[in-house]
């Protein structure tokens, strides 16, 4: 049986779903899975062993150059040669149930009232029915399991084998050190609103006096990071890194503390003790578990119309952080 499945991004979403995988090979080891993903987030999921083949698109180049749509309608035409015995759309926009018509005909996807672009269902043959403030994890797990007919529970989840895999990346080797734990701080995110303040990181580090490696994507977290580490000696910024030198850094840390992001939701796919700090996004998109902790703001979250104004995170206090991870760290 040949399946794709179409999960374009976010990074954290990809993840999201990737846990599904390992459940699914291991019960229909003859299945052949490809993932449709957009060109950014491939790394995410090179080195898999569950899935037989990456193909790649580039929506996102359309909003600078809407030609490129045609690019990206002749190769979803191409991999359609393929001829999947089932798609699932695994995220649930109109983007990527187009994508998913375009590849085969029998089609899985969430119910209308399962998503936030109802429209999209229209495209499935087979609707899968699980509320949209649902945990996000298990949201994913449902969609690419019940169209195999498969059910993976929640204790499946939490005890899952890590599902990113990498090659080592020689660079960072020295900016990890053998007399302290390594503690990787998410300093970024796509809001504003959910990132805890720099200040606050600055506490954390001064508090812990362990070795911090700051990671950075982009040019206004490198300024940030470099912010830090001006205000503390415990504190180091990290070169740039692609996806693939991020996790193999992710998996040779000691913990992770960061925002609500992709790059944080990596500790809890490799099993590495974690920190989320939650303002305005529901705390409802991760597991807890005895190494993967959450930290949320006061304030109350409605998933189906989040607030970019909630600017909450910002008044959880430092020690919390600092208990929870002194807490991981000697656990």
């Amino acid at each position: 049986m040949k399946v794709a499945i179409v999960k374009l991004s976010a990074m954290g979403d990809i993840i999201h779903a990737m846990v599904a995988l390992q459940y699914i090979k291991k019960v229909k080891s003859d299945i052949q899975i490809e993932w449709i993903v957009e060109e950014g987030f491939r790394q995410v999921l090179e080195g898999n062993p569950h899935i037989d083949k990456i193909l790649t698109l580039n929506l996102k180049s359309i909003k600078n150059n809407p030609l490129h749509i045609f690019r990206d309608i002749r190769k979803v035409k191409s991999y359609a040669k393929n001829n999947y015995d089932l798609v699932i759309d695994a995220q649930g926009l109109l983007k990527s149930a187009i994508t998913a018509k375009l590849l085969g005909k029998n089609i899985a996807g969430f119910s209308k009232e399962s998503i936030r672009e109802g429209v999209a269902s229209s495209f499935y043959g087979q609707k899968i029915e699980i509320a949209y403030d649902a945990n996000t994890i298990d949201r994913n797990a449902r969609v690419m399991s019940e169209p195999l007919n498969l059910d993976i529970t929640s204790q499946m989840i939490l005890d899952k084998e890590p599902f990113l895999f990498y090659e080592e990346d020689e660079r960072v080797e020295e900016y990890f050190s053998k007399e302290r734990r390594n503690i990787i701080f998410i300093i970024g995110s796509t809001w504003e609103s959910r990132n805890y303040p720099k200040e606050k990181f600055v506490e954390v580090a001064n508090h812990l006096k362990e070795n911090v490696l700051i990671s950075w994507g982009s040019e206004e977290e490198r300024q940030r990071g470099l912010w830090i580490t001006s205000k503390t000696k415990w504190a180091k910024l990290l070169p740039k890194l692609n996806l693939n030198s991020l996790k193999a850094t992710i998996a040779k840390s000691d913990l992770l503390i960061g925002n609500d992001t992709g790059p944080t939701h990596m500790a809890w796919g490799l099993n590495i003790p974690s920190i989320t700090i939650f303002g305005p996004t529901p705390v409802s998109r991760v597991y807890e578990t005895k190494i993967n902790r959450t930290i949320k703001s006061k304030s109350l979250v409605d998933p189906y119309n989040l607030n970019k104004n909630d600017f909450s995170i910002q008044k959880i206090p430092s020690h919390k952080v600092i208990l929870m991870a002194r807490e991981l760290l000697n656990g």
